[in-house]
């Protein structure tokens, strides 16, 4: 990323670094020979004090004394001189006795040689001076002490620049190392911070991509810590919010529709139930009747007319129920909740309470799922839709007595499919199979009870849903589908549309 904080904080450390190793590389190039001057000069009075003192006790003849300014000038590094009044030397660090600091002292006396001054007092002055045989620099003091005596004090001049320039290049080394060890700790400091941070940008992504289930795990008492808890309360009370949302969105959008749907609806239903009642009120009337003119005394003939009576009163007893179910679909008199659920479970539920009837059918079941798919749904009318789904496909089921059900994600939905072994479905009845009390073969739907109102539901319930749902013929059998979502943007828009 260009514009990443770890870039940023690795070059904020490199250029921090740099500003430091060049700031002192100047500062020593500019101000060194000043502070070493200073120094320089401050060491020669220290050094100057010292054989004032020595002087005014007469104890610089002194083998003790001479021990002492010899080790104080090697660790001053000075050469120092000392002439008494009567031209005898008292004190010297050189190994010839009149060398040259000794002619360099005559030509101070005699004002022969004489260098720029930098510094005067009563008592000595301080020269900067360049000694011409070796082309070598020096401070010299030279003075008079307490007993008369005269002296000087010598210092090379040079080692100043020997210290500047060794200095720079330890500067240029050592900062080269700090620089790359200061990278690698950069770098590494700076994983531990953008780690959490590219977790939490991944976070929001998958949040601003209605994902609920993305969560900080991280950790961490410090702020970005805290700011990781606070995304995961953010994304449960939005999941919340958005649940409530959907809820209020299908009561919007059904109460919208059920005033245009409720006069048509009514006028349906009444003709469609006093057609489908005729044929059974007509079977129980006609038995009925039978046993009360004593058509037969046959007992066996009196008990099948007795189970016809009972088998027709229950399927119109299980017809008044699902067109209950159904008008309420319909009409939008019941209210839809919409959660978030495992549709495998609740697939795998219902085939364990209809596991009696694929027994009865001898059907086999293929069930290709995987182990969990969350989707956006009422639970319960999800459950009618797959249960009928599923019975229609068993009642169905033929050739080599296989249903197969499978679960495939779609991007923002999930499609269910229901597939049963068997004859295809005629291309001109295909249309025609989602109408109340429509059959294909009427004789084998009233052999085990059906009333061609299960499809019915299915279409109501996935029209409540706004969601897709069909059939699809294969040369060995009939496969039904619907889709639900698997995400919030296509039910938000359905419903922003329908406002505007």
């Amino acid at each position: 990323m260009k514009y990443s904080i770890k870039r940023q904080m690795l070059a904020l450390f490199t250029g921090a670094v740099a500003l430091v190793i060049v700031m002192m590389f100047i500062i020593n190039s500019s101000f060194m020979e000043r502070f070493f001057i200073q120094n320089k000069k401050s060491e020669m009075v220290e050094l100057y004090e010292t054989l004032d003192k020595t002087a005014k006790k007469n104890d610089i003849d002194s083998a003790e004394m001479q021990e002492e300014l010899q080790r104080q000038c090697e660790r001053k590094n000075c050469a120092v001189l000392v002439l008494n009044s009567g031209s005898d030397i008292t004190f010297n660090t050189e190994q010839e006795k009149k060398g040259r600091l000794f002619t360099r002292l005559i030509g101070y006396i005699v004002g022969k040689d004489t260098g720029q001054l930098l510094e005067e007092r009563d008592s000595y002055k301080i020269y900067k001076v360049k000694d011409q045989g070796r082309g070598e620099e020096y401070m010299d003091m030279v003075g008079q002490l307490a007993d008369d005596s005269i002296f000087i004090i010598r210092s090379p001049y040079g080692s100043i620049y020997d210290t500047v320039n060794s200095t720079n290049k330890f500067l240029i080394c050592g900062g080269g190392v700090t620089v790359l060890c200061g990278l690698l700790f950069v770098w590494f400091f700076s994983q531990k911070i953008t780690k959490p941070i590219l977790e939490l940008a991944e976070l929001s992504q998958r949040m601003a991509n209605l994902d609920f289930n993305a969560k900080y795990t991280s950790g961490g008492e410090n702020e970005i810590g805290i700011l990781g808890g606070n995304f995961n309360l953010m994304s449960k009370r939005l999941e919340e919010t958005i649940t409530e949302l959907k809820r209020a969105n299908n009561q919007l959008q059904k109460d919208i529709e059920q005033k245009e749907k409720v006069e048509d609806m009514r006028n349906e239903f009444l003709g469609n139930v006093s057609h489908e009642l005729k044929t059974p009120i007509a079977l129980i009337q006609g038995y009925a009747e039978g046993l009360r003119d004593g058509i037969t005394e046959d007992p066996e003939s009196m008990e099948f007319y007795c189970d016809v009576i009972i088998d027709e009163a229950n399927k119109m007893n299980q017809m008044v129920k699902n067109l209950l179910t159904l008008n309420q679909l319909e009409f939008g008199d019941e209210d839809l909740e919409i959660t978030r659920f495992n549709l495998v479970g609740l697939i795998r539920g219902v085939l364990a309470s209809c596991e009696i009837l694929l027994q009865q059918a001898e059907a086999e079941v293929d069930c290709v799922t995987e182990e969990e798919v969350y989707v956006w749904a009422d639970e319960f009318k999800t459950e009618q839709v797959f249960r009928n789904y599923l019975t229609n496909a068993i009642h169905h089921v033929d050739n080599e007595k296989r249903i197969e059900i499978r679960i495939i994600p779609q991007g923002d939905t999930v499609r269910v499919t229901v597939f049963n072994s068997g004859k295809p479905i005629p291309e001109e009845d295909i249309a025609k199979l989602w109408d109340k009390f429509y059959k294909v073969d009427k004789a084998h739907t009233r052999e085990y009870g059906g009333n061609g109102i299960g499809l019915s539901i299915v279409k109501a319930i996935m029209e409540s849903f706004h969601q897709q749902y069909g059939v699809k013929n294969y040369d060995n059998g009939v496969e039904f589908w619907f889709e639900l979502d698997s995400k919030t943007s296509k039910c938000d828009s359905k419903v922003q549309g329908e406002e505007t």
